[in-house]
């Protein structure tokens, strides 16, 4: 039902916002392991697993939520784990995160006690 896709290296891009659509917050809760893709024009916050690539507005990484794959999004903020390659307009590590990923950021908030391990990049603009 939710094929992974054999590239990790890049989410997919994200859709444009419909005016008339209803996209709003999608959250996945605590109990819930997807392995694939997720694409949606609006906000998803994770509060349990993903393992693949996701593509959204704005992403929220809940305190026990962990997600391993790219990351297309305007707007990122980690509270738990993200393994992967994220691309950002706005990046924020909340004090109880974990991360591990090359990171390309417009804009950066690392909150004392955050824990992270990769690149970050900051593009010309």
């Amino acid at each position: 039902m939710f094929p992974k896709t054999a590239d990790q290296t890049a989410a997919p891009p994200i859709p444009a916002r419909n005016p008339g659509s209803n996209a709003g917050k999608s959250v996945l809760g605590t109990d819930l392991k997807i392995t694939g893709e997720i694409v949606t024009s609006g906000a998803v916050e994770i509060l349990g697993e993903v393992d693949g690539n996701i593509a959204a507005d704005a992403l929220t990484v809940g305190h026990e939520g962990r997600v391993s794959g790219a990351v297309r999004a305007t707007n990122v903020e980690v509270r738990g784990r993200l393994d992967g390659r994220v691309d950002s307009e706005s990046f924020t590590m909340r004090s109880t995160s974990q991360v591990l990923a090359d990171v390309s950021y417009t804009s950066l908030v690392i909150e004392s006690g955050a824990q992270i391990e990769g690149r970050f990049s900051k593009p010309a603009r």
